[in-house]
């Protein structure tokens, strides 16, 4: 026994030692700090973000407060209409002559990046881009400000990465740092902030990454909070499950919601596809945009900006029937109209009041006809809103917690989970696709087909192709008239190697990209497939490292 004990020191240094080694190794304590700073640095970004929503706003309506149709109700009717349109000029000027991609981003551009490791953002576009989301916003446009806000962080967050050289495990983790400090500075919501990063961006819950992410979305929020606020972004009574026979009518709205979910991301869609096949400058495409949806706000003011006051109302009981379809029907079309037109913006927000409409009107349908079993519209509405945000963001386990968070209503969780998970499963059934993954594979990015696929399409020849060494004397050309089998280094992997497969090589020369004859170096199968495996290897074990 007392040998044991003599013993005990020098068991638990071999035992922790080697941990401690590789810990340190791997820089995970400089990579909790950095998670610190690009939390404090985020929720700044965001809090800038916002307020400049708001300075655009006011340049407008005279009013900084989101709560902008009771406002717009007391104004011209062209007043109303002017807003859009005259923003709409605004960013088809700055799309024409200040942004080089013609567009602003969100998050499927953040997505992006972690999938393809194409992580060098430009903060100059970065801060153009995030301006001119700001003004459209301020203008009218019908959209949401989280998502702009997500890649904003994300920007600023591989920025630090990069000026500190981590590892390519440590950069996905600076990234997902900022996209959660993103999240729960907008939308004061740190758990579901740390949730979404794991769930849309990452796809993984590896613990090393879980830690930072943690720092930096409690860190946004802390100073979110102490300029904001510590107030629940919407504010609503003291809701009740009234009776278990209502969870049959928690699964129908969970159909309801799907359906919502879906036919809102064909609109954005369809809408997408019309806008892309109409032949106009580029400069008049927001101005079309603004137009028509200052058209929709002589009618119906609520779908102008965030939209969070008429959100609000419905999850407050406040609004009849007949507006809740309303303002279903005219946010789809005047959302769909403002990203198809150019307008910077994302889905969040718009998909939060979608469900919150669909679930207010689901519910005063419902206690039409079950009055003594069925409760308030308004709880309706905040599962209704949990329900058509997960299915259009893919997300249902963050967006189930988002709405924990945004609305205060824990005592609703089991209502919430029901509804959510069905909505998701049958969006999933008929769409296949989130909405941020629609918009990648219009890009030609396949996330859903797992990391072998997007490896394969995603890598080029040039990553394992060997140069030909400058002091060889360079191989005879091609004959442009007989049928080689060469490579080119732009070319996938997986053309390459089902080029390699279907002839029975083992070696191809590479030409020039615009000289077909110029052998510029060897492609050799060994070498394709020893890097395909090792970039695998990588991805897969970042997924599983604990």
């Amino acid at each position: 026994m007392r040998d044991l004990i003599r013993q005990l020191p020098k068991m638990l240094r071999d035992w922790v030692t080697p941990n401690l080694a590789q810990h340190w190794e791997s820089r995970q304590p400089l990579v909790w700090l950095l998670s610190l700073a690009a939390g404090a640095l985020v929720a700044v970004v965001a809090i800038i973000f916002r307020e400049l929503i708001g300075i655009f706003q006011f340049l407008w309506t005279g009013t900084t407060a989101e709560t902008l149709s009771a406002t717009l109700s007391a104004l011209p009717w062209y007043w109303v209409f002017f807003g859009p349109v005259a923003g709409g000029l605004l960013v088809g000027l700055c799309l024409e002559y200040l942004l080089s991609s013609k567009r602003t981003h969100a998050v499927a551009d953040v997505i992006e990046a972690k999938t393809t490791g194409n992580d060098r953002f430009d903060l100059k576009q970065t801060a153009l881009s995030g301006t001119v989301t700001a003004l459209s916003l301020g203008a009218g446009a019908s959209g949401g400000r989280e998502g702009p806000v997500v890649y904003l962080g994300a920007a600023f967050s591989s920025t630090i990465a990069r000026r500190f050289d981590l590892p390519a495990w440590g950069k996905r983790t600076l990234l997902g740092c900022g996209v959660a400090a993103a999240v729960s500075a907008s939308f004061n919501a740190p758990i579901a902030g740390v949730l979404f990063a794991h769930e849309v961006i990452l796809g993984h819950y590896a613990m090393r990454a879980f830690v930072p992410i943690v720092i930096a979305s409690v860190v946004s929020t802390i100073l979110s909070r102490l300029w904001f606020g510590d107030i629940a972004a919407f504010a609503i009574p003291d809701y009740q499950i009234t009776s278990f026979w209502e969870f049959p009518a928690f699964a129908l709205l969970g159909v309801v919601c799907a359906l919502v979910a879906v036919i809102f991301q064909f609109a954005l869609i369809g809408t997408d596809y019309v806008a892309r096949n109409i032949n106009m400058p580029l400069i008049l495409r927001p101005v079309a945009g603004g137009f028509l949806i200052g058209t929709i706000a002589i009618l119906f003011p609520q779908v102008l900006g965030v939209g969070y006051e008429a959100t609000d109302m419905a999850l407050k009981s406040q609004l009849p029937l007949a507006l809740l379809l309303g303002l279903l029907i005219a946010k789809t079309t005047a959302t769909a109209i403002t990203l198809a037109s150019r307008f910077g913006g994302g889905v969040f927000s718009p998909s939060l009041y979608l469900g919150a409409m669909a679930g207010g009107a689901f519910g005063i349908i419902a206690a039409s006809f079950f009055p003594d079993m069925a409760s308030s519209e308004g709880l309706y509405a905040i599962l209704g809103m949990g329900g058509v945000a997960a299915a259009v963001l893919g997300a249902p386990v963050s967006t189930t917690v988002m709405v924990f968070e945004l609305t205060g209503g824990y005592a609703l969780s089991i209502g919430l989970l029901l509804t959510v998970s069905i909505s998701n499963g049958i969006a999933q059934a008929i769409h296949g696709h989130s909405f941020f993954h629609w918009q990648l594979e219009m890009r030609g990015l396949f996330v859903n087909e797992g990391p072998q696929q997007t490896l394969l399409r995603q890598r080029r020849v040039r990553d394992f192709m060997t140069p030909l060494d400058p002091e060889e004397q360079a191989p005879a050309p091609l004959d442009p008239e007989g049928n080689e089998t060469f490579l080119k280094p732009s070319w996938t992997l997986e053309y390459a190697l089902r080029t390699f497969d279907n002839g029975g090589h083992s070696t191809l020369p590479v030409v020039d990209e615009s000289d077909e004859t110029r052998i510029i170096g060897w492609a050799h199968l060994t070498h394709g497939l020893r890097y395909f495996n090792r970039a695998l290897a990588e991805a897969t074990a970042e997924e599983h490292h604990h």
